[in-house]
């Protein structure tokens, strides 16, 4: 902990460092270096995504979590922070990232937009049953910022997102709000998908290695039990793991998922105490390097996954 707010103070110093000398002399690779589009910061993928798909061609979009990287534990090196010093408009999740946060508190003023001011997030929770005695300490309290695996809660980020990039541009308003109204179709159709889909299914629970998945069980009324809280780097307690299994042998669960930035050591060790094999359920916290796929893509194998896993007709 002393190193990150060691850092943090740095990352902090640098930035007005930056402001005074000039940020506007950015290397090429950082934000400002294209006066012809609108230059945006995204903090993680799928704001990348959004950003992308509404802004098209005239915007410029840098995240700052680089592909195959967990994004909870960013750290920013002096260039990211000059990055989100010059960004015309910086997406972001108050909350996920804190070195982000900080930097967003530094230097964000007016340029940056929270996309949980959107909507109210749900509370943080591991799901499953509640078992006499037992308590969930590295789970409760606070936000699950995971509101993108919910494609009808993302089509409404992207709706403000369109508002906020017309601000920025105002000549490319029209276009803005255009291509935020397809991809709130698309979002449509892959809700529907989803809905179909899971429908009719011999099971409902879904085990995971952390507790990704509130919105998307929310939504379409899954059952979550998280192997750990929000974090994926926690390791769980004896005593959560003797829980799990027992909630795992419950519901004769199939399939123990896993995550394609996170270690599966638990997930099989879960999986080999059920007899039940294990999966890749992706949090789309962030693309694998080198993968060709995009979030639409990723939800659908997702989809495709827990059909399998679930016994749906």
């Amino acid at each position: 902990m002393t190193n990150r707010t060691t850092y943090r103070v740095l990352a902090a110093a640098t930035a007005l460092l930056a402001l005074g000398a000039g940020a506007g002399c950015s290397s090429g690779d950082a934000a400002g270096a294209d006066p012809r589009r609108v230059d945006v910061v995204a903090a993680f993928y799928p704001l990348q995504f959004l950003a992308e798909r509404i802004g098209g061609d005239a915007v410029r979009v840098t995240n700052l979590a680089k592909p195959g990287a967990e994004p909870h534990d960013l750290e920013l090196n002096p260039s990211q922070v000059g990055q989100v010093t010059d960004a015309e408009l910086i997406v972001y999740l108050k909350g996920f990232q804190p070195a982000v946060d900080d930097a967003v508190a530094q230097n964000g003023g007016d340029r940056a937009f929270d996309v949980t001011s959107v909507q109210p997030l749900l509370d943080a929770t591991a799901g499953g049953h509640d078992h006499e005695g037992e308590e969930h300490a590295e789970e409760s309290g606070g936000k699950d910022p995971h509101v993108w695996l919910d494609p009808t809660r993302l089509a409404g980020i992207g709706d403000q997102l369109a508002q906020r990039l017309g601000k920025a541009d105002a000549a490319h308003a029209a276009d803005y709000t255009a291509r935020a109204a397809a991809l709130r179709a698309d979002l449509t159709t892959l809700d529907g998908e989803f809905k179909q889909g899971l429908a009719t299914c011999q099971r409902r629970e879904i085990v995971t290695s952390h507790a990704a998945f509130g919105y998307l069980a929310d939504r379409y009324q899954l059952d979550q039990v998280g192997i750990t809280g929000l974090s994926p780097d926690v390791e769980p307690s004896p005593q959560r793991l003797a829980q799990v299994i027992e909630e795992a042998k419950e519901h004769q669960a199939s399939t123990i998922f896993f995550e394609t930035l996170v270690s599966p050591k638990v997930a099989e060790t879960i999986a080999g105490q059920v007899g039940a094999k294990t999966a890749v359920l992706d949090p789309i916290e962030g693309l694998a390097a080198g993968s060709n796929g995009d979030y639409l893509s990723v939800m659908r194998t997702n989809l495709q996954t827990l059909q399998t896993a679930l016994s749906c007709s």
